[in-house]
């Protein structure tokens, strides 16, 4: 569902698939290709909640802000399973892995891996192409396969957002 809460509106930009069991609330803007899967909460309440282009974040992920403290997603960023984010930013073209959490003000840079299960707390800046694992673990930096990788994720929800709009019907 997308709801409004007071005066605070989700926009979009373009195509566009939100599962019929997410929420979408408040300030959240998704760019063109954007995609919300099953369970998933993008709580705008407190402040914006960007979704860039070709994002996807899977089911049961949470998404939610601090007021002052914005989520910025850029361009061809995977949320996997079951994550939690909470006021950071991702830089384009990077994967946060299943029942990864990212904490207020972090920032990950592009092309990075964030591993299921990581933690990356408040604060805490990791660098382009890095690998993260455990708790604000670097562990080295991303290979070329492992950054196209990423880029093919990204593409992948694209047509699988696209196949759900086109295709998915209730039953009963």
């Amino acid at each position: 569902m997308i709801y409004e809460l007071d005066d605070r509106k989700p926009q979009f930009m373009g195509d566009y698939f939100v599962a019929d069991n997410a929420a979408v609330i408040g300030s959240v803007r998704m760019e063109h290709n954007s995609s919300v899967w099953w369970s998933v909460t993008v709580r705008g309440d407190n402040d914006l909640i960007h979704l860039g282009e070709n994002v996807n974040i899977q089911d049961n992920s949470v998404v939610h802000t601090d007021g002052g403290i914005q989520v910025i997603l850029e361009k061809n960023v995977s949320i996997g399973h079951l994550v939690m984010l909470h006021g950071c930013t991702i830089r384009e073209n990077s994967l946060v892995g299943i029942g990864a959490i990212i904490l207020n003000k972090a920032v990950i840079g592009k092309n990075c891996l964030v591993g299921a299960g990581a933690m990356v707390t408040e604060g805490k800046v990791i660098p382009d192409g890095s690998l993260v694992l455990g708790v604000n673990k670097v562990v080295r930096s991303l290979t070329p396969e492992e950054i196209a990788t990423n880029t093919w994720i990204a593409e992948h929800y694209v047509e699988r957002a696209t196949r759900y709009r086109q295709g998915l019907k209730p039953v009963g």
